[in-house]
């Protein structure tokens, strides 16, 4: 198995003390990214400066779109698929904790329901972070991932119908762009990414994957 793997992408060994500061400073943005989200969420937006007002920031990282993007990031640049794991684990406990301590201890309310739906995403994370790593890789198991990354940020940025065809959040597209840029290694790789993520995301589109928001 692990030649197989191998074979799709290699692991690149890093020191311990660079291991140690990566995953440091990836839990540190969890928490830092996970109390900014909060505090937008408990400012009414007449409150916000207009510059974020105008961008919908407390929407923009209330959905999933954003989160799955960090964690793709996050994950691809990994010197391996276990170094993915953790980071991509240690991102979101600090993210999701640092969100639910405030609310708890600051707001003071327990959203039961929504906690639980991120602490299970938090207890997952390891194991589709270790898959994505190798959306980086080489042949046809690297574009199948690739493609199913750009079907699930499709279904963020996109809204499509019978009869309609929208962007839902301009942030978001600007996300699904630059997930395309994350994701490349070549014209011909990218474009059937691009190809079969689309086709994914059109017969996916009417399905339920995300059961809500923060």
């Amino acid at each position: 198995m692990k030649d197989f793997l191998n074979e799709i992408r290699r692991p690149i060994n890093i020191s311990l003390s660079r291991k140690f500061l990566y995953s440091t400073l990836i839990f540190i943005a969890g928490i830092i990214l996970g109390i900014i989200s909060k505090l937008l969420d408990e400012t009414a937006s007449n409150l916000l400066p207009y510059f974020l007002e105008t961008l919908d920031l407390r929407n923009f990282f209330s959905r999933m779109g954003v989160w799955i993007f960090l964690a793709v990031l996050i994950s691809v640049y990994c010197k391996s698929p276990i170094r993915s794991a953790i980071n991509v684990f240690l991102f979101f406990v600090g993210m999701v904790g640092s969100y639910y301590l405030y609310t708890i201890l600051i707001a003071g309310f327990f959203p039961k329901s929504y906690m639980m739906i991120w602490i299970i995403m938090t207890i997952i994370s390891p194991f589709l972070a270790f898959v994505c790593w190798y959306a980086k890789g080489k042949g046809i198991i690297a574009i199948s991932i690739s493609s199913i990354i750009i079907m699930f940020i499709s279904r963020q940025t996109f809204a499509f119908g019978f009869w309609y065809f929208d962007i839902l959040n301009t942030l978001e597209l600007l996300l699904w762009i630059a997930t395309i840029f994350v994701l490349y290694q070549s014209p011909k790789q990218i474009s059937k990414v691009t190809t079969i993520g689309l086709l994914l995301y059109f017969v996916t589109a009417q399905t339920n994957l995300f059961w809500g928001m923060l």
